[in-house]
């Protein structure tokens, strides 16, 4: 179901019971959305807020399952390369090492960073905002600045394009070389599919006005 929250048309005198439409930053007036529901924008209809039951626990959950993928993914080994009689054998640790000579050694901290460090720390940043509040708890200490930290990090954690880029390069050598996938490759492979899970079950509005709630 649903609707669209009310729009701001004369001054507001209370600025904290306005929300600005993330696509065209119109101004809505706060309004409670039941769980199952959606509040729209009137101006683009643009999702604002999308309330569910119990969707805390699934993201806590969500985070923890792929934090434990992620670290799986980096020490298990990725994949298996043969061909004429010659193995090579990889893992995310080589992935990175790979450009860590001469004057292409910032590529491997970029590559660390973008597939390995910053989805990590978003993943624990989720856990430590949402996590506490999951049990009934109040927010953790700075649980705000976790969450904006998660938030601000969510288009620099690329382990969705690197997984796309990898599964692009073995259609292309595949008829070169003998491919054996190792568990990494599976666990990053399940890693971007829980993380898209928990995206769509994240309402970053829903979040916020948890834990302002919550945090009086």
């Amino acid at each position: 179901m649903s609707q669209a929250m009310t729009t701001d048309r004369v001054e507001c005198p209370d600025l904290n019971g306005l929300i600005a439409c993330p696509s065209c930053d119109a101004l809505h007036y706060e309004t409670d959305v039941p769980d199952g529901s959606q509040a729209r924008c009137r101006r683009c209809h643009t999702v604002l807020m999308a309330p569910r039951a119990g969707a805390m626990t699934r993201i806590v959950m969500l985070a923890a399952t792929a934090l434990i993928l992620m670290v799986a993914a980096v020490f298990f080994p990725f994949l298996d390369l043969s061909t004429h009689g010659l193995s090579q054998h990889s893992s995310i640790y080589d992935t990175v090492m790979a450009f860590s000579d001469g004057l292409l050694l910032p590529l491997s901290f970029a590559v660390a960073a973008l597939i390995v460090v910053l989805p990590t720390v978003r993943l624990i940043a989720i856990l430590y905002a949402i996590g506490p509040m999951m049990i009934g708890h109040a927010p953790a200490r700075h649980a705000a600045l976790a969450f904006r930290v998660a938030q601000s990090l969510k288009p620099w954690a690329m382990a969705e394009i690197f997984i796309l880029g990898t599964a692009v390069a073995l259609v292309k050598i595949g008829g070169m070389a003998t491919i054996s996938l190792g568990t990494a490759f599976w666990a990053f492979a399940a890693l971007v599919v829980v993380t898209t899970l928990k995206d769509t079950f994240m309402c970053k509005l829903t979040v916020w006005k948890t834990i302002e709630e919550r945090s009086r």
